[in-house]
């Protein structure tokens, strides 16, 4: 099982990310106990899967969070691809997904995650985080508390900064 970052501490992965965006039979993704499909596999199957087992989205970059609005009741986790490090539509998503849509599920960062990151990407929402591979999760941790205070408000403290004093 791999490893990843969940509510400030490491933890084994427990969902399977089902990365193929062409499924058309839901047999073999019934087999695991949680899965995280793609949204266009979400939006053809998830009748048929939600009978058998949890299901998370992953939204890729070009897939705003407004897509999947109306099905967040329903979902515990939503996964927010990051393709490349310097794509920035993720934060985004998932600032709109917490304040906007009060998604309270779990928000998974995943793809180009960089350790860098992982402070920003807490602030605007997200709350687990799958490194990629050349990162660690336990030598990542140290990064969410890379900065004491933090100017602007977002979707983990919404009043800026100067209104604290």
């Amino acid at each position: 099982m791999t490893k990843l970052i969940k509510n400030n501490q490491v933890v084994e992965d427990s969902w399977r990310l089902i990365s193929d965006k062409n499924i058309t039979s839901v047999t073999d993704l019934a087999q695991s106990e949680h899965i995280i499909v793609p949204l266009k596999v979400w939006k053809s199957c998830h009748e048929q899967l939600s009978q058998k087992t949890t299901i998370g989205v992953w939204l890729d970059s070009d897939e705003p969070p407004t897509l999947l609005a109306d099905d967040l009741p329903n979902l515990p986790l939503v996964a927010i691809n990051f393709p490349v490090f310097s794509d920035g539509r993720g934060f985004s998503y998932a600032d709109t997904l917490r304040r906007q849509y009060q998604f309270e599920g779990e928000l998974r960062a995943i793809g180009d995650v960089l350790r860098d990151q992982l402070f920003f990407m807490k602030r605007c929402g997200f709350d687990s985080f799958v490194l990629r591979e050349n990162d660690t999760a336990e030598e990542a941790m140290a990064s969410l508390q890379d900065f004491q205070h933090a100017y602007q408000g977002t979707a983990d403290n919404s009043e800026p900064l100067y209104r604290h004093r």
